[in-house]
């Protein structure tokens, strides 16, 4: 027979975990069952989200549908409606656009600013960010989604960017997919054209940054090499 939500002491619920030690604190299921609100006659709040999240884990979520969450029983329509609206979002809040004048330091600040750009991203995503005399960033650009390279993601496409912005500064930035942040032979070659063409053209590369899920490698760190202060 199911236990009752209720049965669970109170310092134990999600909700009032939640507050007492922040949502932080909570699990994926203990929070999918605030979101929830409540069960079924046969399974409660807590035991449903863990249904949940078996079928759906939570890398899963940001992609299913209205018709696949319903197929769940205890799921009807207006819950699966909010928990869509919910994702939805989440996915909004995580893409908001960087914000101008924010000054990054160093490759982790970077790191800590940007990774959201990488979320649930199964291909290579390359970015560059510009930066003006006093390290202020002033745009993010998405130049190229697919392995990395100097014949797919050009420098000209890099450096043009930066003339129409005036940057002074430029890191670019990419994901690994696979959350093995060694730069592979083209990511070396690729670093070492735009680091020339930098020098060329009196815009420094400061950086190249690979983005794992929970890691980050710095080319120029590596070689203990700091952002210019």
């Amino acid at each position: 027979m199911s236990y009752r939500i209720k049965d669970i002491p109170i310092t134990e619920r999600p909700r009032e975990k939640l507050k007492k030690y922040g949502s932080s604190t909570l699990s994926n299921s203990e929070l999918l069952a605030i979101i929830l609100k409540t069960g079924t006659k046969d399974k409660n709040v807590s035991e449903l989200a863990i249904e949940v999240l078996k079928k759906y884990p939570i890398n899963k979520l940001a992609d299913i549908t209205l018709n696949k969450i319903k197929e769940i029983k205890g799921i009807g329509e207006v819950k699966a409606i909010e928990l869509l609206a919910i994702i939805e979002l989440s996915k909004r809040i995580n893409n908001i656009p960087l914000q101008e004048k924010q000054k990054l330091k160093n490759a982790k600040d970077i790191y800590l600013y940007c990774r959201h750009l990488f979320i649930n991203k199964t291909q290579e995503y390359l970015y560059a960010l510009y930066f003006n005399t006093k390290q202020e960033l002033l745009e993010q650009k998405l130049l190229f989604i697919g392995t990395v390279n100097e014949s797919n993601a050009h420098p000209r496409e890099i450096f043009k960017e930066a003339y129409l912005l005036s940057a002074t500064y430029i890191v670019c930035i990419h994901n690994h997919p696979s959350n093995d942040t060694t730069p592979s032979t083209a990511d070396i070659k690729f670093t070492e054209s735009i680091q020339k063409t930098g020098e060329i053209h009196g815009i420094k590369v400061l950086d190249h940054i690979i983005f794992g899920y929970n890691n980050f490698y710095s080319f120029y760190e590596m070689k203990k090499t700091k952002l210019e202060e």
